[in-house]
């Protein structure tokens, strides 16, 4: 693989030693737990979550000195609008980077750039690709400048040595542990989870069994005389035929056989006991019903991206400016902004809406207005209109002081006369 062969390349041959953490934990981080991954519960809500945070779009901006932002032509803009690399689109990449997060609780993700020199050989970054990573293990080394580097294990055996500052990490739950996500030893703290998918997985065994039970045995057939196997075999199966060509219900027995009915009544799980062991773990990764089953509001989907998929948002932004700019680059505008406009618009009302205020003051061109509807946009679309009902607030003192003093004038002028 082309990924085998860049992280092969930058491997260091240095001297390493385990790095040190002040809270004392060995900074070797084994296979994460997967475990609760089979419940379907667990699933639907991961991928609502995934698929929702799929529709940002990613972009690298820059603020200048006004405030102002423009979009930065160059390899990442190329990269993040269509495919970070050549296995993913760039949908694919962020919805592989959300799953792998709510797995493992941390996310690693690495930047393939390229050195490109100008004219006055100044060297720039030219990215290439990024891959989401999937490590078994990961321990971290030190080098004797005190530089991080992670030494990375993968499930065919490859191992790779990386400076940490070339890694994007993405965390969750990051508390007790210095430097991972999850519990003190960096793997998916879900015990309190898995006591309540436990359950409730008793709970649907159980009710499986009692389908079954109540769909299988249904009587016992008493035979009244003594049968070696085979015969008991044949009996059994002169009764199984005459069940079968019993269209009317009545069952034609003989003297020597006696059918005896046995009521199942099997003891089934009441629907508010179900409900409170989903909602327990809908609540746990903050979604709900109506946001699985599609059939949502606009307040309902509003408490869902502010509680769950903004802090994603802030995460993700932060974390790739922290690590694909320098801080000289970010101290002059430089940061990659993950955007939620394909999320806010939920409906038609809510973009009309966007369309009527944006739009009067001239923030969005004609093609973008199109765009926000589903229209391809056409040429010359690239115009800003606004509405004379709005003025720049610059000029807004000026023109009530100017009318202050026309209507002073006429008020003296009427007095005179």
């Amino acid at each position: 693989m082309l990924l085998q062969s860049i992280m092969k390349s930058k491997e260091t041959a240095r001297e390493m030693r385990y790095a040190k953490f002040l809270d004392g934990y060995s900074p070797v981080f084994s296979q994460f737990g997967e475990n609760i991954y089979t419940s379907d519960v667990v699933q639907m809500c991961i991928d609502a979550i995934a698929t929702e945070c799929s529709k940002l779009t990613p972009k690298h901006i820059r603020t200048d000195n006004d405030n102002m932002q423009i979009t930065v032509k160059g390899s990442l803009n190329r990269l993040f609008k269509f495919a970070p690399n050549e296995l993913m689109t760039t949908r694919d990449f962020i919805e592989k980077i959300i799953w792998l997060l709510y797995m493992n609780y941390n996310c690693f993700i690495y930047p393939v750039y390229r050195i490109k020199y100008n004219e006055k050989n100044i060297g720039t970054k030219e990215y290439v690709a990024f891959y989401p990573l999937n490590p078994t293990g990961v321990t971290f080394l030190q080098d004797a400048t005190g530089k991080l580097f992670t030494d990375m294990v993968f499930a065919n055996g490859d191992k790779f040595t990386l400076a940490y500052s070339d890694i994007i990490h993405l965390r969750k739950k990051f508390s007790v542990n210095n430097i991972m996500g999850g519990g003190a030893d960096g793997q998916p703290d879900n015990q309190a989870l898995l006591k309540v998918l436990q359950i409730n997985d008793t709970v649907l065994q159980g009710l499986e069994k009692a389908i079954k039970t109540s769909l299988s045995i249904r009587g016992i057939l008493k035979i009244n005389t003594m049968l070696d196997d085979e015969k008991q075999q044949a009996e059994r199966q002169r009764f199984e035929n005459a069940i079968a060509s019993g269209k009317t219900g009545i069952l034609p027995m003989d003297v020597k056989g006696e059918y005896i009915d046995l009521k199942v009544d099997p003891k089934l799980i009441d629907k508010e006991t179900l409900e409170f062991l989903e909602n327990k773990v809908l609540r746990y990764y903050g979604v709900s019903v109506p946001i699985i089953s599609g059939d949502f509001t606009d307040e309902q989907y509003q408490a869902f991206y502010e509680k769950t998929l903004e802090p994603l948002i802030i995460s993700l932004g932060q974390a790739f400016s922290k690590t694909i700019f320098t801080p000289r680059e970010i101290d002059v505008g430089n940061e990659i902004a993950f955007y939620p406009q394909m999320l806010l618009f939920t409906n038609t009302k809510n973009k009309i809406a966007v369309a009527d205020i944006l739009g009067n003051r001239g923030a969005l061109t004609n093609n973008e207005l199109l765009q926000l509807f589903g229209y391809p946009p056409y040429e010359g679309g690239h115009v800003r209109n606004m509405s004379l009902n709005y003025i720049d607030v610059t000029l807004a003192n000026d023109y009530q002081m100017k009318r202050a003093g026309t209507r002073r004038k006429e008020d003296n002028a009427g007095e005179e006369e």
